[in-house]
C-alpha cells in the first residue's frame, strides 16, 4: 500500500496554539435554530490527509462515510477505508487492467460497501471481513453513482440508465429506469424509501416513485449537469438540487406539489449539498471558480460563511455520522475535515436531531443481515 495514502498531510490546529484566533471565520449569522451562545466556524480544517490518485472527474462519487464511522474513498483503482475513531487505514480492494473505481456507497447500517466500476460492474463488499460478497454485472458503461434503500441498490450509469438491484437474490436486476439521455451523476433515495431523485448530464432532475418505472415529474430549470442532490432530514418532501459550471444554482423543490420553492445563485459550480438537521442549515461545495464551501441558513437562504477549501475544485463531500464534521476531497490530492456543526445538545438530553436519528437507526436495523 502506498505509504502516503490517508496519512497526515499537515498538523491539525489545536486549542493550545497562540494563533488559533487568526483562523476563525467571521461570526455566523443566526440560523433558523436559535442559540444563546456565539458560534464560530474555523476556516482551516481540523485535519488534512493525503489522497493521491483521486480521479479529477465531476461525474464520479468517490467518498462516503458510514454510520460505523468508517470513511471509504476510491483512489484510482483502489478503495481505502479510514477508521475515523482509531485512525487506522485499510486497503479494501485493488482493480486490475484499465479499470478504475467510479463510485462507492455504504449501506445504512455500515455493514456493506457497494463499489461501482468503470467497466459497468457493481461489487458488494463485507466491511468487517473485507471480502467481496458478489459482483452484479449488466451495465454497459461506468457506474458513477449509487444509492441504497434497504436491500435495493440503485445504480446510475454513463449511458443514462438507472438500475434497481435486489442484492439478496441471484437475478438482481428488478427494474430499469429510463429518463436521462446522458450520464447519471446524482442519485439519492428519500429517507422513507418512497421516492428516488436522480440528476444527469442532460441537466435534468427526475423524481421517481418507488412503485413506478416512469418519473413522477421532471425538472428542467438547470442549465448544466445536476450532480448535487440532497433530501432535507427535517422535511421529507424538500429536495435540493445543484447545477454545474454553466448553471451554478441550487434549487429547492416541494416534491409533493412539484413547485420550486426558492433558488440560490451560488456563483460557482455546485458539486454537493449536505443538510444539517440540528442547525437547519446546508453546506454546498463548489468547483470553479472558487473551490470553496458555503454555509447557508434555511429557509432564509442567507449566507452564513464561505470557507476556502482546496486549491482545486471540491469534488466530494461526506458528513460524519454524528452530523458535526464535513469531509471534503479534491484533485489536489487532499482529504480535509471541517467541524462546521458542533453539537449543541447537552449529554444525556435528546436534541432536535433525535427524531431523524431514530429513523436512521430504524432503517439500519431493518437492513437484511444476509446478502447473497
Amino acid at each position: 500500500m502506498n505509504k502516503r495514502i490517508l496519512t497526515f498531510k499537515e498538523e491539525a490546529p489545536t486549542s493550545e496554539k497562540d494563533d488559533l484566533r487568526q483562523v476563525y471565520s467571521r461570526p455566523a449569522l443566526k440560523s433558523n435554530a436559535s442559540t444563546n451562545t456565539k458560534r464560530r466556524i474555523l476556516n482551516t480544517p481540523e485535519r488534512v490527509l493525503d489522497a493521491p490518485g483521486l480521479v479529477d472527474d465531476y461525474y464520479l462519487n468517490l467518498l462516503d462515510w458510514s454510520i460505523g464511522n468508517i470513511l471509504a474513498i476510491g483512489l484510482d483503482q483502489s478503495v481505502y477505508l479510514w477508521n475515523a475513531t482509531t485512525g487506522d487505514v485499510e486497503s479494501l480492494c485493488q482493480l486490475e487492467g484499465d479499470s478504475y473505481i467510479s463510485s462507492v456507497k455504504w449501506t445504512a447500517d455500515g455493514s456493506y460497501l457497494a463499489i461501482g466500476v468503470s467497466e459497468g460492474d457493481v461489487q458488494i463488499w463485507d466491511a468487517e471481513s473485507q471480502s467481496k460478497i458478489r459482483t452484479m454485472s449488466g451495465h454497459q458503461a461506468r457506474v458513477g453513482v449509487m444509492s441504497w434503500e434497504r436491500h435495493i441498490l440503485s445504480s446510475g450509469c454513463r449511458d443514462g440508465s438507472i438500475w434497481n438491484h435486489d442484492v439478496r437474490v441471484a437475478n438482481h436486476k428488478t427494474a430499469e429506469l429510463i429518463a436521462h439521455n446522458h450520464e447519471v451523476c446524482g442519485l439519492t433515495w428519500r429517507m422513507d424509501g418512497a421516492f428516488l431523485a436522480s440528476g444527469g448530464n442532460d441537466n435534468l432532475v427526475n423524481i421517481w416513485d418507488a412503485r413506478s418505472t416512469v418519473p413522477k415529474f421532471t425538472k428542467t430549470q438547470h442549465t448544466a449537469a445536476v450532480r448535487a442532490l440532497a433530501w432535507s432530514p427535517w422535511q421529507l418532501n424538500l429536495l435540493a438540487s445543484g447545477g454545474g459550471s454553466y448553471d451554478r444554482h441550487v434549487h429547492f423543490w416541494n416534491t409533493t406539489t412539484t413547485a420550486r420553492l426558492n433558488s440560490i445563485d451560488t456563483g460557482s459550480q455546485v458539486t454537493s449539498i449536505q443538510f444539517s438537521n440540528e442547525y437547519r442549515e446546508l453546506v454546498t461545495s463548489h468547483g470553479f471558480p472558487h473551490n470553496h464551501l458555503a454555509l447557508w441558513s434555511y429557509p432564509s437562504l442567507a449566507k452564513i460563511v464561505d470557507i476556502p477549501a482546496h486549491d482545486t475544485r471540491v469534488l466530494h463531500t461526506a458528513m460524519s455520522p454524528d452530523g458535526q464534521t464535513i469531509a471534503t476531497a479534491a484533485s489536489d490530492e487532499s482529504l480535509k475535515f471541517w467541524r462546521i456543526f458542533e453539537s449543541r445538545t447537552k449529554p444525556g438530553r435528546a436534541g432536535k436531531g433525535s427524531s431523524a436519528m431514530s429513523q436512521a437507526v430504524a432503517a439500519a436495523s431493518a437492513y437484511p443481515s444476509q446478502i447473497r
